[in-house]
């Protein structure tokens, strides 16, 4: 059975919660924010919560507190950001000195981005990226991702309308594409790629990525 538990940790805009995977024997710690839309249960970081620990990756999913409080409009950037750096003490406190790699999916990405370099991030982890809104290419995000300092990995969907991997600009990251799969790595029944065999791909290509990093 899985060792997973909760911790509520203090931040100036309320408290946040960190979910624990935790590896037998780690050699890494992956910290993962969610999207502005939805909690911890997205698909993607259920998946990595899953495979990773027995692989030697502990998995701290991080809710921010407007989710924990029940809110249900995600706050300004620099409110988001604020409340990630002020769990990150509690992630490297835990992590005895092991490298801790800032990740999240969607505004969680974005988060992860922005404060890796501040916070001493080890990697960052860029789960559906959103490059920029839907039909609006114009607006492009791209900067966060290009600044984030650290060794960085994109796992984007091959049909995310907020960014499909042939429009992101060349740089110093490396990226995964799950093909045929929308923002939420969601495969259409049409597809060749099978909806498990996609979250495989992804879960693949993150294990392998940190793997090479350890």
């Amino acid at each position: 059975m899985r060792h997973v538990t909760p911790d509520l940790v203090p931040t100036p805009h309320g408290d946040a919660r960190i979910t624990w995977h935790r590896a037998a024997e780690p050699h890494t710690v992956l910290a993962l924010g969610h999207g502005a839309g939805g909690g911890i249960e997205a698909r993607d970081l259920a998946a990595l919560a899953a495979s990773l620990p027995p692989l030697g990756v502990t998995v701290a999913l991080t809710e921010q507190p407007w989710r924990v409080a029940g809110r249900g409009l995600a706050p300004a950037p620099r409110t988001l950001d604020a409340a990630f750096t002020a769990l990150w003490p509690a992630l490297t406190g835990a992590a005895g000195g092991l490298p801790v790699v800032a990740g999240g999916r969607s505004a969680g990405a974005r988060v992860a981005c922005r404060t890796a370099a501040e916070l001493g991030a080890a990697a960052v982890l860029a789960l559906s990226f959103p490059l920029h809104p839907p039909g609006k290419p114009e607006k492009s995000r791209a900067a966060e991702l290009l600044g984030a300092g650290p060794p960085t990995l994109v796992v984007q969907g091959g049909n995310d309308p907020f960014g499909r991997p042939a429009e992101f600009p060349p740089g110093p990251y490396d990226l995964t594409e799950v093909p045929y799969a929308d923002h939420s790595f969601h495969v259409p029944k049409k597809a060749p790629l099978g909806q498990e065999e996609a979250v495989s791909l992804l879960t693949s290509a993150v294990a392998g990525w940190l793997r090479a990093r350890g």
